[in-house]
């Protein structure tokens, strides 16, 4: 019984500190004070706390900073998650809205336990039921159902029958979904996909009686109810349209079946959103028929509501961006930037011989290790198992990310085509093997590999920063243009000959024909910008 009575004042001294931490917690939100960390990404709407306007969505929340926070986190299935919140945000408010749960549940129970524990009576029993054994366990009276406690020392904490019977049971579920995972072959990753994790808690509100849905009515009747939910989405999305204007975006690509698509997709301060796809498989070779179909995307979008179609820089496509601008003179075709930058790096490689041929050289390293799988498994052992970027077919930044490659791996490729396991290999004894090696263990190849990288380079940066889907370019494109700029200057030690246009000499040429190249595709990108804002101020 001293066991008891020991646990009874720790108990007793964790339930006053609980209300402690409770009375702080609340006094966080009470009228003139906002030091919750919630109220750093909204604003209070009326004053009292109760509505909160989202900073990243500009939603009105009800219900005060508590569910504000789930509406930043994305876990309350009965308010709209952010669309916009920063991933970095995001995680905040789960860690914070995780911790608060913990100590809210060990609150709980330790008031349970001093509140209904006052008279504790030990059992000790060898019997079990239902495969739990109770033997070293409290027994409390509760109002109307048995709650037990640890015995051992340390901190106490209530567990009732309903929660021993699942502990046993969650391994069992766990297997049950991995099961499912393993044999649908799911990506690993879309567990991480917070709509799951909102269906299974969503699965244990409803109880054990759910059915999921059949065949039928996942293919039919809940698709078409998913579209809807959809389109009234979509709607606040159109009504932004009509408040600040849009842009349309077209990105190419093809399939596996070698068809031509085009994606089409409307931007606005609100978001991005997928308008459809066409397949331009017979329709993007002429400047009429790309003309028709960016045409056909305006009239869809609202011609009133668009400010710029943007598209790629090739020849049709820039032809046709020119005749819809005369067509609806409100509205203005841009390039795409990251195309343009792209189209900087084709340049290099396709009128910069120094590029050229140490491009040729570096991909023929990488295509011939990387058809003969033993050579592959030669190249790992000197490697630490690293594989080589190997040059894809349409972008030509890519063949600058195989140099960059092929420079942090120079030691070990040259150690590899040196060792003695290379030179009796059935490879090193080929003909074709020791050209390979010849170009591998050349050091003018490796010192034009540094020449190509330190023009490449710094716009390499700004690709990976307009490629990227966080966050729009237009606010930081100039600047990182002329950093770029800056860099390559000074990667050449500020040499002017290296990097001055219309100086084609052997030795300084390579580099000034870049900086030729390179001034031409960013006035094109600036001048179309500077168009963009100058005539968006006088439409707005």
């Amino acid at each position: 019984m001293s066991g008891t009575g020991s646990g009874n004042g720790s108990d007793s001294s964790n339930a006053n500190t609980g209300t402690s931490i409770g009375a702080a917690s609340r006094s966080k939100n009470a009228p003139g004070n906002r030091t919750d960390i919630g109220w750093k990404h909204g604003t209070n709407v009326l004053g009292n706390g109760k509505k909160v306007k989202c900073n990243y969505c500009s939603k009105i929340n009800n219900g005060g900073i508590f569910r504000f926070k789930r509406h930043l986190a994305g876990t309350r299935w009965d308010s709209e998650p952010c669309a916009s919140v920063p991933e970095e945000v995001k995680m905040l408010m789960m860690n914070v809205i995780a911790k608060v749960a913990n100590a809210s549940e060990k609150r709980r129970k330790l008031n349970s336990i001093h509140e209904e524990g006052t008279e504790g009576v030990g059992v000790e029993s060898n019997s079990s039921q239902s495969g739990i054994q109770w033997k070293g366990m409290l027994a409390f009276k509760g109002r109307g159902k048995a709650k037990f406690v640890q015995a051992s020392g340390g901190e106490g904490v209530q567990a009732t029958l309903n929660q021993l019977y699942k502990k046993g049971d969650k391994d069992k579920v766990d297997d049950q979904c991995a099961e499912f995972w393993y044999t649908s072959a799911i990506p690993f990753n879309v567990i991480k996909n917070p709509t799951f994790a909102k269906f299974c808690d969503m699965v244990g509100r409803y109880g054990v009686s759910y059915k999921p849905p059949s065949y039928h009515d996942i293919r039919e009747k809940l698709l078409k109810r998913a579209v809807a939910k959809t389109d009234v989405m979509l709607q606040e999305f159109r009504d932004e349209w009509k408040k600040t204007g849009c842009s349309i975006m077209s990105d190419g690509w093809t399939d596996k079946k070698r068809r031509s698509i085009c994606n089409f997709l409307v931007n606005s301060p609100k978001g991005t959103i997928f308008l459809y796809s066409l397949d331009t498989s017979d329709i993007s070779k002429t400047t009429d028929k790309v003309l028709k179909m960016l045409d056909d995307v305006v009239d869809f979008v609202g011609e009133e509501n668009v400010v710029q179609v943007i598209t790629d820089n090739v020849a049709n496509y820039k032809a046709a961006g020119e005749l819809l601008m005369h067509k609806r003179e409100n509205l203005y075709w841009t390039p795409c930037v990251a195309h343009c930058i792209d189209l900087i790096f084709e340049d290099f490689e396709k009128h910069l011989k120094v590029h050229q041929t140490t491009i040729t050289k570096g991909r023929r390293i990488t295509t011939y290790i990387y058809g003969r799988t033993m050579l592959i498994s030669i190249m790992k052992k000197f490697t630490n198992g690293r594989d080589l970027i190997r040059p894809g077919m349409t972008r030509f930044a890519t063949a600058y990310l195989t140099l960059a490659c092929l420079h942090e791996f120079k030691a070990s490729l040259m150690s590899m085509f040196s060792s003695e396991e290379w030179k009796t290999s059935k490879f090193g004894t080929s003909q074709e093997g020791r050209k390979v090696q010849n170009m591998a263990l050349d050091s003018r190849f490796w010192k034009y590999v540094t020449m190509c990288l330190k023009v490449a380079a710094p716009l390499m940066v700004v690709l990976r920063l307009v490629d990227s889907d966080v966050k729009p370019a237009m606010g930081f494109i100039y600047e990182e243009m002329e950093n770029a700029k800056e860099k390559i200057k000074c990667n050449f030690n500020n040499t002017k000959k290296s990097y001055e246009p219309g100086k084609l000499l052997m030795r300084g040429g390579i580099i000034s024909f870049t900086g030729l190249c390179m001034q031409l595709h960013i006035i094109l990108i600036l001048t179309c910008t500077m168009n963009l804002l100058s005539d968006m101020m006088t439409l707005r």
